[in-house]
């Protein structure tokens, strides 16, 4: 069948040529979401993201509506158009758009090519106004078109390419998909001819590096192993909170805490904080997260939220609750070599914790808080008491270097040590020198 030309009369012309695209007012976003509730085919007005809405208008008369947000985190179809690696697209994916919502206001054949047209001009200044309005330009944008209802001419009569069809999952939050049974088209176009090959660089050129993020780790247990860390905290580590107002619980905290120290990373609360926003909507589930009864979506704790539960988190119970977490998952055979040692908490200048590592497994097995105007001889004497050295050789500083300590290793649990001599016990330092034989080193000053 032979291709229908489209021919527009001088009136039809004329508003093709004056129409304006611009960004809605303030003011302006009710009528702007009742018209899309109303009239558009999926009757929601809500964005993910970050989001920006224009109308395109003839003489103050609207013509068409577009919504703009966030871009999908996976798509086969359009990671592969550009090129780029899942590390890439995680540290980049604020810089492609997705057009949400698309609606005509015009009655059905009325002004042919207007969808066209509003396309070409609102991706002309999309890039402009995203960084006006987030500090960042767009490189690309995409689109799904329902291909039961809709055959996406304007789209490709912009410049638009269809990269296939859908997995039929649609995004109703910043990182929860549901299923649904209409697959679409995913459209995807770039605003600048070299977009793609920005992407997909190891490192973006000057100056769009600026915009290039830094984005936390993600965790790496899966959801059933962050529900059976919550349940240990949960159940051994006793939240002395109030309960008015509280939302999130201490163990959904510590677990998260926890979760992010096992990828390895270290500083401040900012730090937790950012990476439980990349949790996603399974494992806020099984880290029992507050559920806002608005959005119906589980929610993670501020930066402050952290601050407050780990300034009172009760230490010792919170370090027996990791012990036997540890051992639960992956057993308690870690090998014969431990060291005991001291160290204070960072920040706290009175928290002192003398603790208990294995040297080849590199697993935690226990912890004692050193009492105030004390040292931590008495502690490192308390905590020995808890081990199973049977069999097993235990390496302490010079610190430690005292015959009760030696014989509560020895004698009391059965295990071997290796102490240190230094100078702070010059004495026992030249005794061993005059006895120990010269293949023990050092055996002279």
């Amino acid at each position: 069948m032979a291709k229908r030309s489209v021919w527009l009369n001088p009136e039809e012309q004329a508003v093709l040529e004056q129409v304006q695209v611009r960004l809605i007012e303030p003011e302006e976003k009710a009528r702007w979401e009742d018209l899309i509730a109303s009239r558009h085919y999926l009757k929601n007005a809500s964005l993910v993201g970050e989001q920006l809405r224009y109308v395109a208008e003839h003489h103050g008369q609207w013509l068409a509506l577009l919504g703009w947000s966030a871009a999908a985190y996976h798509l086969k179809g359009r990671d592969v158009w550009i090129g780029w690696s899942p590390e890439q697209r995680r540290r980049r994916l604020h810089l492609v758009a997705n057009n949400a919502r698309f609606l005509l206001l015009t009655q059905p054949g009325q002004l042919p090519n207007l969808a066209t047209r509003v396309l070409a001009l609102c991706c002309q200044r999309l890039s402009g106004d995203w960084q006006a309005a987030y500090g960042h330009p767009i490189l690309a944008v995409e689109s799904f078109i329902d291909a039961q209802l809709f055959r996406g001419t304007a789209y490709k009569a912009a410049g638009w390419q269809a990269l296939g069809a859908t997995s039929c999952f649609t995004r109703v939050s910043e990182d929860f998909y549901v299923a649904h049974d209409r697959p679409k088209t995913l459209y995807a176009r770039l605003l600048h001819k070299r977009a793609a090959q920005w992407l997909r660089r190891p490192q973006l050129p000057e100056p769009l590096a600026f915009f290039e993020r830094a984005v936390p780790p993600r965790c790496q247990q899966s959801a059933a192993q962050l529900g059976s860390l919550w349940a240990h905290l949960h159940r051994r580590v006793p939240d002395r909170r109030s309960l008015k107002g509280m939302r999130h619980k201490q163990a959904t905290v510590l677990a998260i805490v926890i979760a992010w120290l096992l990828t390895g990373q270290r500083g401040g609360y900012r730090g937790p904080a950012l990476f439980a926003q990349s949790l996603t909507q399974a494992q806020r589930i099984r880290l029992r997260g507050w559920r806002n009864p608005k959005t119906k979506q589980y929610e993670v704790p501020s930066e402050n939220c952290f601050y407050r539960v780990l300034s009172a988190v009760p230490i010792l119970e919170l370090g027996r609750a990791l012990v036997d977490w540890q051992s639960a998952h992956h057993g308690g055979d870690d090998g014969s070599v431990l060291a005991l040692d001291g160290k204070t908490l960072r920040g706290s200048h009175t928290t002192h914790l003398v603790g208990a590592l294995n040297l080849q497994s590199q697993r935690w097995l226990d912890l004692e808080r050193v009492p105030d105007k004390t040292n931590e001889i008495p502690a490192a004497q308390t905590l020995i008491g808890r081990l199973d050295l049977d069999g097993k050789i235990a390496l302490l500083d010079a610190l430690h270097t005292q015959v009760q300590t030696a014989r509560a290793l020895v004698q009391d649990q059965g295990g071997d040590y290796v102490l240190c001599l230094k100078g702070n016990q010059p004495l026992l330092q030249r005794q061993a020198q005059s006895l120990l034989p010269e293949s023990v080193s050092p055996s002279a000053p």
